[in-house]
């Protein structure tokens, strides 16, 4: 990772080392994984996940026409050379529809990949985790490599790894709410004490949310609808890669201590009368 700072590179001066993120037996350049869903065409989609620079985008199985072949499908305008689909289970509320749609999206000649989503609470969508961890063993035991959506409980979080998923990805805030990161110290722990990638998935509303997310030390994010409801989508885009990219040199850099008192930035000692 190269920075530039007025045009000069200044990589051989301080250099900060990253390597891909690796999720399961694949490695990603991009710690930005987006979705599909809420754009008002599909051009307009495919233009902001470009802008976004995400290698991974996520899919409900659910919710899309599987045949890639139909024009209407949205994973007719997703080259899959161009990006690894993640399919999703979004809209799932019980644990055996989570397994029906992860098995449908396998079976229709997706991947073997899933991020499990199993909504607890219509209102909020907050997860249920009985349902999540229930449905996690099973995906796990049949093959799947999973992703699972879950709250910012660190017990939860640590029975998910357990279970065998390749990621566990705790919520910033409720699913499309934009409220941005409501619990910092929850996701700082949880990402202490995981082996496994933590990617904070929902609530994410804008490129300052998406830095100060990264900033917490975890592998990644996922949004859709803060991207998809912009009024620009691609520029939004555009400035969600530039603050996970923010985001995460700033925790590689190590930032400077606060304090509740001021320090003078220049020496007071050897000061000329």
């Amino acid at each position: 990772m190269t920075i530039e700072a007025e045009g000069r590179d200044v990589s051989r001066l301080d250099r900060v080392q990253d390597a891909p993120l690796r999720l399961g037996d694949r490695e990603f350049e991009s710690r930005l994984i987006v979705g599909t869903g809420k754009y008002r065409d599909d051009e307009t989609m495919v233009r902001a996940i470009r802008a976004s620079g995400a290698e991974m985008v996520t899919v409900a199985v659910r919710r899309v026409e599987l045949d890639r072949s139909k024009e209407g499908s949205i994973l007719h305008h997703l080259d899959p050379d161009e990006f690894f689909i993640l399919p999703n289970t979004a809209g799932c509320y019980t644990a055996e529809d989570a397994l029906r749609y992860a098995r449908l999206g396998r079976a229709a000649g997706l991947n073997e990949w899933v991020k499990l989503e199993v909504i607890g609470d219509e209102s909020t969508l907050l997860p249920d985790v009985h349902a999540t961890l229930e449905a996690a063993r099973i995906l796990v035991e049949e093959g799947f490599k999973v992703m699972a959506y879950t709250n910012e409980d660190l017990v939860t979080a640590l029975r998910l790894e357990d279970a065998g998923c390749i990621s566990v990805m705790p919520l910033a805030s409720p699913i499309g709410s934009g409220l941005g990161l409501v619990n910092p110290y929850y996701i700082r722990e949880i990402k202490s004490r995981l082996e496994v990638p933590v990617i904070v998935d929902a609530g994410v509303g804008t490129a300052s949310d998406a830095c100060a997310t990264m900033e917490q030390g975890v592998d990644g994010v996922l949004m859709n609808t803060a991207i998809a409801a912009a009024d620009h989508p691609a520029t939004m885009a555009r400035a969600m890669r530039l603050g996970v990219q923010a985001g995460r040199l700033a925790y590689l850099a190590g930032r400077m201590p606060t304090r509740e008192i001021a320090v003078p930035s220049s020496p007071t000692h050897g000061m000329l009368d």
